[in-house]
């Protein structure tokens, strides 16, 4: 069976391959998310508590006023910032919020954290999908 092949029958299945600096990992096709926030559930899924929904709603608003400053400063193109800012506003609207399943207790630095609402935001990948 050829990689294409087997890459379409995984997305068929429900799963797709996601890659980050440690290798692939399987995702549920349904979901934003990349390969650093599949890695978080998969081994730091400690207790019921979830990362707060405030946190979600500060992200979106940091990552939409960083959007709106490189576009100011030239450094981000016109297509980019509107999907960005697309996104963190159904964010802030309370869309995706299925899409934030880490737990509180994954690490002390937040990186997962931040690299669960990183996959969400459009990038040149999502932006190719449209």
């Amino acid at each position: 069976m050829s990689a294409m092949s087997a890459s379409s029958n995984a997305t068929i299945m429900g799963i797709r391959k996601e890659t980050d600096s440690l290798g692939e990992v399987d995702v549920p096709s349904a979901k934003l998310w990349g390969a650093q926030t599949q890695r978080s559930l998969e081994h730091f899924s400690i207790g019921q508590d979830l990362i707060p929904r405030e946190m979600i709603a500060a992200y979106a608003t940091l990552k939409k006023a960083a959007a709106n400053a490189n576009h100011a400063g030239g450094r981000l193109d016109d297509e980019r910032h509107r999907l960005i800012v697309q996104t963190c506003d159904e964010i802030l609207a309370g869309q995706h919020e299925d899409m934030f399943p880490l737990h509180v207790w994954m690490t002390g630095s937040g990186t997962q954290f931040n690299m669960n609402v990183k996959p969400l935001l459009p990038t040149r990948r999502h932006a190719a999908r449209e």
